[in-house]
């Protein structure tokens, strides 16, 4: 297992909080609906980040760890596809205004760096500790490879979630719509403290992500090890979470193909984690895992792509 350089996890703290408070209080201090170019402007400027870097990681540590770094980064940016659809899902049950969104997401997203940190420095002691973990996370991906190529089509229904529930039987919910509180997650109503709608959806937001954390920090643990890595991978893929849910909420019904690209990827890495726990060795290096997971995905856009333009070029009847 890798070392634990405290300085490392400082500077990318610092880097990780600079951005965030300039996102919050300059770049969308106020609210309002991102138009299609601002969202693809930010999506850019996001990965343009991510992969300054990754040229960093690769000055600083290596050309290896740099591709582990970028491997990470392409597995979680890609499950984060599947974050898009849940996220349109949950704002349109809630009937949340397009330009409440991003303070939502914001949110969630800083809630879901956290509950990332405690899950990558979890599975770090418990790798440390017992080798037979990695096999477990690779079963685990191979399950979930499989339920994923076979389900999903199945419903979301955000009014089922158990913290939605448990949030409305204890907590005074206000009465007033989003229109009227605005962004605000708390309000007083008849001199009581009560929470907003806005703070219901934020709990499904952020309960949504455990599920997705379950399926990311084990697949990127399948490249490396490195709990820095794996770390900061799967954070710079999530900060971008945001901008790209804004660029393909619309459209992420076009690539219908996308989630068996997804499946095959976690079936190949749970595979790959299994395989080298059972040799004892490593059986693919880090360069040819990223070259199989990005042809994987490449394909399965392809054919989303492909389909979705024969079925628009056919006459409709």
């Amino acid at each position: 297992m890798p070392e634990f350089v405290v300085w490392q996890w400082v500077v990318f703290s610092a880097i990780v909080a600079v951005l965030l408070l300039l996102d919050l209080l300059v770049f969308h201090r106020h609210d309002h609906a991102p138009t299609l170019r601002e969202s693809v402007g930010w999506t850019v400027f996001w990965i343009g980040v991510a992969a300054a870097f990754n040229g960093l990681v690769w000055w600083w540590r290596g050309s290896e760890q740099a591709l582990a770094f970028l491997s990470g980064y392409v597995v979680e940016k890609a499950l984060s596809m599947d974050n898009v659809f849940v996220f349109a899902v949950i704002f349109g049950f809630f009937r949340v205004p397009l330009m409440y969104q991003h303070r939502v997401l914001y949110w969630g997203i800083l809630g879901a760096i956290f509950l990332r940190l405690a899950f990558v420095l979890a599975g770090v002691q418990l790798i440390q500790h017992f080798e037979w973990v990695l096999p477990l996370f690779g079963l685990l991906l191979i399950y979930t490879a499989f339920r994923l190529a076979l389900h999903a089509d199945s419903e979301i229904h955000p009014e089922k979630n158990p913290l939605l529930r448990l949030a409305r039987r204890f907590l005074r919910v206000s009465q007033g719509d989003h229109q009227q509180h605005g962004h605000a997650f708390f309000a007083r109503e008849g001199g009581r403290l009560c929470i907003t709608p806005l703070l219901l959806v934020l709990i499904v937001v952020e309960s949504s992500d455990v599920v997705f954390a379950v399926d990311s920090i084990p697949a990127i643990f399948g490249i490396t090890t490195d709990p820095f890595i794996v770390f900061t991978s799967n954070i710079f893929a999530i900060l971008g979470l945001r901008a790209l849910y804004f660029v393909l909420a619309g459209v992420i019904e076009m690539f219908r193909y996308l989630h068996y690209g997804l499946s095959a990827v976690l079936g190949f890495i749970g595979l790959i984690m299994v395989g080298d726990w059972w040799f004892g060795a490593e059986l693919l290096p880090t360069w040819t895992k990223l070259l199989v997971i990005a042809l994987l995905l490449v394909v399965s856009v392809a054919a989303s792509l492909a389909v979705g333009k024969k079925d628009e070029d056919e006459p409709q009847l």
